[in-house]
């Protein structure tokens, strides 16, 4: 690990402008702190956020759901609020890392950790994400675990977050301050394709902090859930996931929300499964027919097409899961 410096912060003043002087923010350090010793990240200074006051999970007036961006990711699922309105909020972060890791690791830190791409972390490995322009070594390399959806010719990494994939279903938005004041970006326009700079990985401006992810209000009932296939059944991340949210009313499926982790460079959102779904009676048949559509425009690499079949099956096994059938 590479020198740094370390200053902690109490308000968000002050961690904006100890960042803008060129430090990196670090809450839980699950993710930061793991790349530093790998010396994949080497920041000069590192800016401790931890007792900033955004722990908290709150409804607007609007009915909003709003999870502050340093509420541990076992405090969210475990949350009253969290599991009675969104379980596929609950879902995803269970099923996600070590007890131990959920126990320190924050929301936002979560939504903002980078690629466990094998080959961004070996200093050797040529890296477009690393290091632009060197060449991405996954695309003829070992690639079974990486993306078949949102590629490019520079990177097929996939996003390792589960959350992340179940915020995207539900249409979330990430609040954000900076040193030009207060905005709120859409989820899906927050984490960035890679394109031809997969170095480029979200859209937060300078000095620009997560304060908390908002949800926002749907009808209820909402019936949900998070299904995750994995090698192993415990600390694994997804070879394919699928985060699935409706709205059944008289028999018809009023509201579809579905997106998919594990095959995309970012949580991967379903329009047309969801589409295919909206205004229909839920049956086996559907689910087979509107899971198909899934994998449209997947571009599997050598050692991953498995993954299309897998992902068909993922997303038609948690659309049964979630909204029965008749």
């Amino acid at each position: 690990m590479f020198p740094f410096t370390y200053t902690k912060v109490s308000s968000t003043r002050e961690a904006i402008t100890a960042a803008q002087r060129g430090g990196r923010y670090v809450a839980g350090g699950t993710t930061l702190v793991d790349l530093m010793r790998e010396t994949v990240e080497r920041p000069d200074t590192v800016v401790d956020i931890s007792a900033l006051p955004l722990r908290e999970i709150t409804t607007t007036s609007r009915g909003e759901l709003r999870i502050g961006a340093l509420v541990r990711m076992a405090d969210a699922a475990a949350d009253p609020t969290v599991r009675a309105r969104y379980p596929v909020i609950a879902d995803a972060l269970e099923l996600s890392a070590s007890a131990q890791l959920r126990n320190m690791a924050t929301i936002g830190g979560n939504v903002m950790q980078r690629t466990r791409c094998t080959y961004f972390r070996d200093m050797s490995a040529a890296c477009n994400k690393r290091q632009p322009g060197t060449g991405c070594a996954a695309r003829e390399g070992f690639n079974r675990s990486h993306a078949i959806l949102g590629v490019s010719e520079a990177c097929v990494a996939t996003h390792p977050s589960d959350v992340a994939v179940a915020f995207a279903a539900l249409d979330a938005s990430i609040d954000l301050i900076g040193p030009d004041g207060v905005r709120r970006i859409p989820f899906a326009e927050f984490l960035l394709l890679p394109g031809s700079t997969p170095n480029r990985e979200h859209s937060l401006r300078p000095a620009e902090l997560i304060t908390a992810v908002t949800i926002p209000a749907h009808p209820r009932p909402l019936r949900s859930g998070y299904l995750k296939v994995r090698d192993r059944q415990s600390y694994e991340f997804a070879l394919t996931s699928a985060a699935v949210a409706m709205h059944v009313q008289a028999g018809v499926i009023r509201i579809a929300k579905v997106a998919a982790g594990g095959v995309g460079t970012v949580p991967w959102k379903l329009p047309a499964v969801e589409r295919h779904l909206v205004g229909q009676r839920p049956s086996d048949r559907l689910w087979a027919t509107a899971a198909a559509k899934a994998v449209d425009g997947t571009q599997p690499l050598a050692h991953n097409e498995f993954k299309v079949e897998l992902l068909k099956r993922t997303v038609e096994r948690q659309l049964r899961i979630v909204g029965g059938t008749r």
